[in-house]
């Protein structure tokens, strides 16, 4: 087994999360207001769908606005989306998803902020809220998270697996019927179809454990180029990709795959996790 080491990237990124309950956002008065969130900061290209109009490459200063508006990031591409009233900001990371699922007034005056993750990490810093009908909710296929002020982030894996990691305040993640609070220096996993594990304390560890990198004798693809086996493992709150392939992780965070060698006996691979922290590794075969 060895673990392998390179340069840390810490990359200001993305997430996704709710803590109040669906039942308690319907029975909310809520009225349309001048609500939207802002597009910044971006790197790379990023894809804005309006709901009412063509998609198109987003420019700073595009507004999500409108529920079903998306913004979606490509490879090595990074945006923020700031939200009204200074309520904070999240930021994706590279192939990342979001749409908006609620923007919206109470009849006493809450915001309400809905979006939904659909891939990819994110990262959210709220300042507290000061109205208690107000209420910032994150929806990833796993679940639902929600806070009233806090630093944390959330990893939507390509199985809908969903890490969630605080870093200063509270989280509460609900998921069949169970909810966990998510405490800062903790963190948690979703996976579809089950409730949030226990907290457990934050590693924000992006490493990756290699235990098989071979060749497989006599194994090739259509264009004739060799398949490689790679096993091994990661936190399980994290993101894998292999060679820009997003990879599911299973409980522990294994993982064992197959896949086409695309250059001269090696591989790159890159582990982010809920928080943003990234780690590129090259995978040299022996």
């Amino acid at each position: 087994m060895v673990k392998l080491r390179s340069s840390l990237v810490i990359a200001v990124l993305l997430g996704f999360l709710l803590s109040f309950g669906v039942a308690q956002a319907q029975q909310s008065l809520r009225l349309r207001g001048n609500r939207w969130l802002s597009v910044s900061n971006l790197t790379g290209y990023v894809e804005i769908v309006p709901r009412e109009s063509r998609r198109r490459r987003a420019v700073e200063g595009d507004r999500l606005d409108m529920a079903g508006d998306v913004l979606i990031t490509g490879p090595s591409s990074t945006a923020r989306l700031d939200i009204d009233q200074a309520a904070g900001f999240i930021t994706m990371a590279e192939n990342s998803r979001i749409q908006v699922q609620t923007l919206s007034v109470t009849g006493n005056g809450g915001y309400i902020t809905e979006m939904y993750v659909t891939q990819g990490q994110a990262r959210l810093r709220l300042r507290s809220l000061t109205n208690p009908a107000s209420r910032i909710e994150i929806y990833t296929p796993a679940g639902v998270s929600g806070v009233r002020g806090t630093d944390f982030g959330v990893a939507v894996g390509p199985d809908g697996r969903t890490g969630v990691a605080t870093l200063e305040g509270s989280v509460a993640s609900s998921a069949q019927g169970q909810t966990v609070v998510v405490n800062a220096q903790q963190q948690s996993t979703i996976r579809p179809g089950e409730p949030p594990t226990p907290p457990e304390p934050l590693r924000d560890d992006p490493s990756l454990y290699i235990q098989v990198l071979r060749i497989l004798p006599g194994r090739t693809d259509a264009a004739g180029r060799s398949i490689v086996q790679v096993a091994g493992y990661t936190d399980p709150v994290n993101l894998l990709k292999i060679n820009s392939k997003e990879e599911n992780l299973g409980r522990d965070g294994q993982f064992d795959v197959t896949l086409p060698l695309l250059r001269d006996r090696s591989l790159d691979a890159l582990v982010v996790t809920p928080l943003g922290t990234q780690q590129k590794y090259e995978l040299v075969l022996p």
